[in-house]
């Protein structure tokens, strides 16, 4: 009886948007969501002539994170209706671990997979353009401002992973975190109209209009972008989603990583698109960090309020200690990553390595335990098993602790990092950088 109400909750929070949408439904929402990606990211790239760039970023990165926001909000909600109306604590450990799945699995994309993925595509178009190696991306000055709030999300978060839970105090926090944050970079100036020949054509075009034209055709990309976005991203999500249940992947797995793979798509295309141009390397690396700021704070402070309102009274999430692990997970590698960027600069090698150990992490997920008490045993691991003639506890064991391993490498890794500026005495470019700034510009 318990599996089959497991499977009936599983249901409607994996069905996100419409869950009529067939996987055929992909052959219009792909190239519309392609293409709202594109003039969304024409916008922002006008708009950092007119305002600050990390401002049209943040803009930027509430239009592409819109899907992200529905699915977490559908998972929330769905776990708050499953605490409200069962007494049965296998279904509410089901339900709950849901969501932290879906916003550990979309933060540790964003730097694991993304991050790399930019350093790539700048790479392989430079060395197309020169003949020459990309030793590493450099941030501009002003980018500093970014990497010290990334800092200041992860270490609240630290605070969210000790105390084992997530209420509506955390919400108002991280919102604050979020909007002081964008008071910051609205002190930074827009940039320089000597950098204009580096933007790509149709930006030119819009900023060569006349001032009333000018700032209608920003609204209206970042209008048309978003419309398209908001229609075609649930019929996308559940169209891949019904390819992925024909595949015979997991509630789990595609909630915490297909899910937000597919609803981080069109931040992915524009950060790309400016990776191509290679001197748009940093804006495009400054749009996944963007991101990661607002995932960070406004979309795990969403997370309360849905949950709460679903319950019908306030009430925090209490994370048992696969989520907690799934959190110090993605704290540790984000960690690592906001450390590595305060440096203002980001080099081949660490993108390598943070793109393999987001490749081990990942891989063994596959292979975990089921995260709720009760579940049906996980199918690869029972495969493996046969494999390599060993039981499917001991697979399950062996992901577990890979996955506890790489946590541990993040925070050596990054103690290193902040020890090796220690004794160098040369301390982090971007720290150094951030109150210069604000005196500059306050």
């Amino acid at each position: 009886m318990r599996l089959l109400l497991v499977k009936y909750l599983a249901r409607p929070v994996a069905a996100i948007g419409s869950e009529a949408a067939g996987a055929a439904s992909a052959l219009w929402t792909f190239p519309t969501i392609l293409g709202s990606a594109v003039i969304i990211a024409w916008a922002a790239e006008a708009a950092q002539f007119l305002v600050s760039q990390g401002l049209a970023l943040a803009i930027l990165a509430w239009l592409q994170t819109l899907p992200e926001f529905a699915v977490e909000a559908v998972i929330s909600w769905q776990a708050g209706q499953t605490a409200r109306y069962s007494s049965d604590p296998y279904l509410v450990s089901h339900a709950t671990s849901l969501i932290s799945a879906n916003f550990t699995g979309s933060l540790r994309l964003l730097v694991g997979l993304g991050w790399p993925m930019i350093y790539a595509t700048a790479a392989y178009f430079h060395r197309r353009k020169t003949g020459s190696r990309l030793k590493q991306i450099a941030l501009e000055r002003e980018h500093a401002v970014e990497v010290v709030f990334l800092l200041i999300c992860i270490g609240y978060f630290f605070i969210v992973w000790a105390k084992k839970g997530i209420n509506l105090v955390d919400t108002i926090i991280l919102a604050f975190i979020y909007f002081v944050y964008l008071y910051f970079m609205k002190k930074i100036p827009p940039q320089s109209e000597e950098k204009l020949e580096e933007a790509a054509r149709v930006p030119r075009i819009i900023l060569a209009q006349r001032r009333p034209v000018r700032n209608s055709l920003i609204a209206g990309l970042f209008l048309v972008g978003g419309v398209l976005l908001y229609v075609a991203a649930p019929p996308f999500l559940g169209s891949l989603k019904a390819l992925a249940a024909g595949l015979g992947i997991s509630t789990f797995v595609f909630v915490q990583w297909v899910a937000p793979f597919l609803s981080e798509f069109p931040e992915k295309v524009s950060a790309f698109n400016w990776a191509r141009r290679v001197t748009s390397a940093p804006l495009s690396l400054m749009n996944m960090v963007s991101s990661n700021i607002n995932q960070w704070t406004m979309l795990v402070a969403m997370i309360p309020v849905v949950y709460a309102f679903s319950v019908g009274h306030p009430a925090g999430i209490e994370f048992d200690s696969h989520q907690r692990l799934e959190i110090l997970l993605t704290i540790g590698q984000s960690l690592l990553g906001a450390v590595l960027l305060a440096n203002m600069r980001f080099s081949w090698w660490e993108a390598a390595i943070l793109f393999s150990l987001w490749g081990i992490q990942f891989l063994m997920s596959g292979f975990e335990a089921p995260p709720y008490p009760g579940a049906p045993a996980n199918a690869l691991a029972s495969d493996a098993s046969r494999w390599f003639g060993i039981s499917v506890e001991q697979v399950e064991l062996f992901a577990r602790r890979s996955k506890e391993l790489i946590t541990l490498l993040y925070f050596l890794w990054s103690a290193l990092v902040i020890a090796n500026n220690m004794i160098r005495k040369r301390g982090f470019e971007a720290i150094r950088i951030f109150p210069q700034l604000m005196r500059e510009h306050w």
